[in-house]
């Protein structure tokens, strides 16, 4: 299929991003436009009334993130088929995928395919691993698949739109801000890596690090990209919720279409 693929995303830590883009290898050729919106502080302002979209994002909580609903709030689709990719980790996406979908109609869209990918999850460290290293090599290349799929589904003007798994009314969304990683002052470099990816721009680097917690989404992609480990996720209930994942989810989950 030769057309404007839109890839429309939210990945502060880079995972829904590989995905998404994985996905539009398998939609065929065309030109690949990317809208990454993970740190932007205005929302995107765009009405697409050709082409396709692929809409992805990771799952917090079964929920698509709040964040960057506020971020796709003037985004329109005149018809335009979209792809639905949410990106979890290895826990459940719950409502994720059926909300999401549930926006995109409303938006003017037709959705033509969903699928629910694994992705590292947010808490994981190499002591207490959930899902680390995902999206690997497999998650990739089916990816790949889906996307060859979901080019033929939105192709086929006599398929119906898909079965979309999720529960309405939305599962309640939990607090998210109040903990923030920490910053050990005695390996910290101030480089600023960890301001530069955040994206809620909640890090200020200065003669220290500072981070407002009353805004952090949790993402962790600081603790990810600190070049010399200096961020860390200690707070007692993160501590908590990631051995509760340790013991509950640490057996292999793979990826699911919805067509």
């Amino acid at each position: 299929m030769n057309q404007t693929i839109h890839l429309i995303y939210f990945s502060p830590t880079g995972t829904t991003r590989k995905t998404v883009t994985s996905i539009a290898q398998g939609l065929g050729t065309g030109k690949v436009v990317h809208h990454d919106l993970t740190r932007v502080r205005e929302g995107i302002e765009l009405a697409l009334d050709e082409g396709i979209a692929v809409i992805g994002f990771p799952v917090y909580a079964g929920r698509v993130p709040e964040l960057f609903l506020q971020r796709i709030e003037r985004l329109q689709g005149a018809g335009v088929p979209v792809i639905i990719a949410a990106v979890y980790g290895n826990r459940a996406f719950e409502d994720a995928l059926l909300e999401m979908a549930d926006v995109c109609r409303a938006k003017g869209f037709s959705v033509s395919a969903a699928g629910a990918f694994i992705g590292e999850h947010s808490y994981a460290t190499n002591s207490q691993p959930v899902a680390l290293g995902r999206p690997d090599r497999d998650d990739l290349d089916r990816a790949v698949e889906f996307g060859t799929l979901a080019s033929r589904a939105a192709a086929d003007p006599s398929r119906h739109e898909p079965q979309v798994p999720g529960a309405f009314p939305y599962k309640e969304r939990p607090p998210l801000g109040g903990a923030a990683p920490d910053t050990d002052e005695g390996l910290c470099t101030l480089c600023g890596a960890c301001a530069e990816v955040c994206p809620t721009f909640v890090i200020e680097v200065g003669d220290a690090v500072r981070t407002n917690a009353a805004a952090c989404i949790k993402c962790c992609a600081c603790t990810r990209v600190c070049p010399a480990g200096a961020r860390t996720m200690n707070h007692p209930s993160v501590a908590e919720r990631r051995q509760m994942l340790v013991d509950n989810c640490s057996r292999r989950k793979e990826p699911e279409f919805f067509l």
